[in-house]
């Protein structure tokens, strides 16, 4: 059993669930999802079981209230909040999509709070251009069409085969997204909008983990190339890219937990 656990700071609450027993401290920041990552708690931490040894691991939701208005810096330093109220620092980080921008942001802007940080399926930037996938999610989400908003998100995100395996339970999955979980996914998926981290790349101070793939129909490779321009002469710097797993590859690649643990264990200068 993965208990739900929430942590009070800045006026508003942060939810998280843990897992192992390890003496190094991880922190997962999941992307963006129209139902809360807290709600699969059990299957994530058996999706992350060759963490549990060697780290214990916080998985984080987005705050509660949100703001009318929440940009993914804003994102960063909530996070970042509850990490210190729980007395969290020297951490090895991962996010994914979402999640990715804003585990980046808190790298920089919080050194002391991260030894590794890992990213998956992520962009430094968000120009219109790139924004034009979430652009379309939000206008399902706006138009209250929960059907079409899930299928879209999982055509996007998985690859072929497994979109068609999973259609019939985002079909059944979406008939129970309630009115408040719109309109909370509606903030988050605009939080996005004009991300731009780019040009502070290079003040990571920590060694660094990019994974991506080469068919990520939401942010596009080029996303990952962005980002592996600025920091390929950084020399505690790594990429990876996969072929075949589509935006989730962080769900999807067979070897992506294994790939993450064996950066997280190396040792090295921050």
């Amino acid at each position: 059993m993965t208990t739900i656990e929430s942590v009070a700071v800045n006026g508003f609450t942060m939810e998280y669930f843990r897992f192992g027993a390890g003496e190094r401290t991880m922190v997962i920041l999941p992307g963006l999802s129209i139902k809360s990552v807290m709600e699969s708690a059990m299957a994530v931490a058996k999706e992350y079981e060759v963490m549990r040894d060697d780290f214990t691991v916080y998985v984080f939701d987005r705050r509660a209230p949100l703001p009318a208005v929440y940009p993914v810096a804003q994102m960063a330093r909530d996070t970042a909040a509850a990490m210190r109220a729980l007395g969290l620092s020297d951490v090895y980080l991962f996010g994914a999509s979402q999640g990715g921008m804003i585990a980046m942001t808190l790298a920089i802007e919080h050194p002391d709070l991260v030894r590794r940080l890992a990213i998956g399926s992520t962009a430094a930037q968000m120009p219109a251009e790139r924004f034009g996938e979430l652009g379309e999610w939000i206008r399902l989400a706006q138009a209250g069409d929960r059907v079409g908003l899930f299928l879209r998100f999982g055509e996007a995100i998985y690859p072929p085969e497994l979109f068609a395996k999973y259609r019939k339970a985002l079909m059944m999955i979406a008939k129970t997204v309630t009115d408040e979980e719109l309109g909370r996914f509606l903030i988050l998926a605009e939080g996005t909008r004009d991300f731009d981290f780019l040009d502070r790349l290079e003040e990571l101070r920590c060694p660094t983990l990019l994974l991506g793939a080469e068919d990520d129909a939401v942010l596009g490779a080029d996303a990952y190339a962005q980002i592996v321009d600025r920091l390929k002469d950084k020399q505690d710097f790594e990429a990876y890219l996969y072929r075949g797993c589509g935006h989730a590859a962080f769900d999807t690649a067979p070897d992506y937990q294994q790939r993450l643990y064996r950066f997280l264990m190396q040792e090295g200068t921050r």
